[in-house]
């Protein structure tokens, strides 16, 4: 038997190292606890929210995904459309 320890438990889903994963997480968390105390330039009235670019960049990736997910109901083929 080997000592190592099997690779589902060393590695992320996405393959990265869990110590990647795990700091880049924390990386974000303290990233976030500090915005309160940076002061920004807010051009609109929103841009000065707190955590905007965060919550603004989630809804962004997530409308991404759902008008990625309506084109694919036009685009798709069926399943039989190679069998010709």
């Amino acid at each position: 038997m080997s000592d190592r320890t099997p690779p589902s438990r060393t590695r992320s889903a996405g393959g990265l190292p869990r110590w990647a994963v795990l700091g880049g997480v924390a990386a974000l968390v303290v990233l976030l606890a500090l915005d309160p105390f940076v002061h920004g330039h807010p051009k609109f009235g929103i841009d000065g929210t707190f955590a905007f670019y965060a919550w603004y960049g989630l809804l962004s990736g997530l409308g991404l995904v759902v008008v990625a997910k309506v084109i694919g109901v036009f685009l798709k083929r069926t399943d039989t459309y190679y069998d010709q």
